[in-house]
């Protein structure tokens, strides 16, 4: 029996912009100032930021944060500042780390910006208007979600290419985690997918309610929606539900975060914090590492998917359907799979 119950709550003083999971605690950005909470509900420390913090992210002791058309980098051991940054024509929408160090910022003028762990720059790149950062497939490989819908994946080596993953277009994408995210059709259905830069390991669909997601995150029992109306949801396959819904009455308001695979924190713009944890998941935690060394040892080289790649559509080009079907099958593409297998029965027929 899955058991999510309150461990402590918390009034900012003001109305909450954004949150983000630090060090076991929480971030909270309220009014013109942050507050760092640790696990416990107790106060690290509280800065005045000059402006309000809209996009804040944590990584290795350091947070980027933005307000108004500026980034800033703070330390999470006192909040003081160790760079103020840049600012940029427009402003900046969205934050994430990079794998290995630095940031990832998109500018709200059709470009992404990489800085460094300290909050230097270093480069830009044109990607047209961004909705939301998704994440990193590796050090190199970065998606994001455009103004229209779409999902891209940009390689920001030094010869900078970036390519849509498909021509659906989605209405709502959480971030990437481990290597997973969810997103929300223009219908309202709401899939699971494992991507790569040239399209899907696997994708599937994981329900057709009608669900309006504010935000997404996977804990230790799977993946947890926060609803346009407070409430949160648990994405199962099973039929039971009993215990598949949080926050019933309680209004949780729209923000969500996950601080470990058995604790997250949901927030409303007025101000209340709360800390939601799962002791059965204590042990998920030490489980998530060897998962993430597992993957790691797993991971394939993406320019030998993308030779792979090319030669299954050349094979599928010039009718060789058996080799194609093979090497989409080394690639997890399955839609392209049955696609060819059908085709091939057809042929035969």
């Amino acid at each position: 029996m899955m058991t999510w119950s309150i461990s402590w709550s918390w009034q900012a003083p003001s109305r909450i912009s954004c949150i983000a999971a630090v060090e076991g605690g929480v971030v909270i950005s309220s009014g013109l100032e942050l507050y760092l909470l640790e696990s416990d509900g107790s106060k690290r420390w509280s800065i005045k930021t000059p402006f309000k913090v809209h996009s804040i992210h944590y990584n290795n002791g350091i947070l980027a944060a933005l307000a108004a058309h500026g980034f800033y980098v703070i330390s999470t051991t006192d909040g003081s500042m160790i760079h103020d940054g840049r600012s940029t024509y427009g402003g900046f929408t969205d934050v994430i780390s990079r794998p290995g160090g630095g940031w990832i910022l998109s500018g709200k003028e059709g470009q992404i910006h990489l800085f460094s762990h300290e909050g230097i720059g270093i480069k830009r790149f044109e990607t047209g208007k961004v909705r939301r950062l998704v994440g990193w497939l590796d050090r190199e490989h970065i998606l994001w979600q455009s103004d229209d819908g779409l999902l891209w994946c940009g390689r920001l080596g030094s010869n900078y290419a970036k390519r849509s993953l498909e021509e659906r277009t989605w209405s709502w994408v959480s971030r990437l985690d481990s290597g997973r995210l969810v997103l929300q059709t223009s219908s309202g259905e709401i899939w699971e997918g494992i991507p790569h830069p040239f399209g899907w390991d696997h994708i599937e669909k994981l329900q057709s309610d009608s669900l309006e997601p504010m935000e997404g995150i996977r804990c230790g029992d799977g993946w947890w929606i926060l609803g346009i109306e407070g409430l949160l949801y648990h994405l199962s396959n099973s039929p039971d539900s009993e215990s598949s819904q949080l926050g019933n009455e309680m209004n949780l308001g729209d923000l969500l975060a996950k601080i470990t695979n058995d604790s997250m924190v949901t927030a409303t713009r007025n101000g209340l914090i709360r800390m939601w944890k799962a002791p059965h998941l204590a042990n998920s935690e030490r489980e998530s590492r060897y998962q993430a060394a597992a993957e790691a040892a797993l991971a394939r080289d993406w320019e030998e998917r993308k030779a792979i790649f090319t030669r299954a559509q050349q094979a599928e080009n010039e009718g060789r359907l058996s080799l194609a079907v093979e090497l989409y099958q080394s690639l997890g593409r399955q839609e392209d799979v049955k696609r060819l297998l059908k085709r091939q029965k057809e042929d035969g027929e």
